[in-house]
């Protein structure tokens, strides 16, 4: 992911706020702010068979102390128009391969248990279920607005990093 992708990451971002199905945020950062916020790698997009940007995954570091500097959380996104194809594991498979080899050992995400697609395609990458954190936090925007809401926190261990 460079700056040039931003405008279409940007309108995948947007799409899964105004869904309210992923994530907390109720609007998109800047590109500075996102740049700043997310590691340079792991970070990829997916394009389509025109080179049109359709997803995006990318990861935050869990904690500036040095003994978990291997634990990242990620984000997966695909544009509302190719949801349901096969793109989100696509993507979700080269992220935890780019991740393994930047020398990552544990990748983690919340997901609102209503996100059931979300949840079935990490399951299938690996990824298991650690516990929900119930009421964890309020929704501000789309059908949820106002209400507390879950989130079910998952994590995939490296096969390759980490193990000794």
């Amino acid at each position: 992911m460079v700056p040039s992708d931003w405008p279409a990451v940007e309108e995948i971002y947007r799409h899964g706020i105004e869904d309210g199905e992923a994530t907390f945020e109720t609007q998109t950062p800047t590109w500075e702010a996102f740049d700043e916020g997310k590691l340079s790698e792991p970070r990829l997009v997916a394009l389509d068979k025109s080179g049109a940007a359709v997803g995006w995954a990318a990861a935050s570091p869990v904690s500036s102390r040095a003994a978990y500097q291997g634990v990242i959380e990620h984000s997966v996104y695909v544009h509302r128009d190719a949801r349901g194809q096969g793109l989100g594991r696509l993507l979700l498979d080269a992220f935890v391969a780019a991740a393994d080899e930047a020398g990552f050992w544990t990748i983690q995400s919340s997901i609102f248990p209503e996100n059931t697609a979300s949840l079935r395609v990490h399951e299938s990458a690996g990824f298991r279920v650690i516990g929900t954190r119930e009421r964890i936090a309020r929704s501000a925007l789309g059908a949820h607005a106002g209400q507390w809401r879950d989130t079910v926190l998952i994590e995939r261990r490296s096969r390759v990093n980490g193990t000794g």
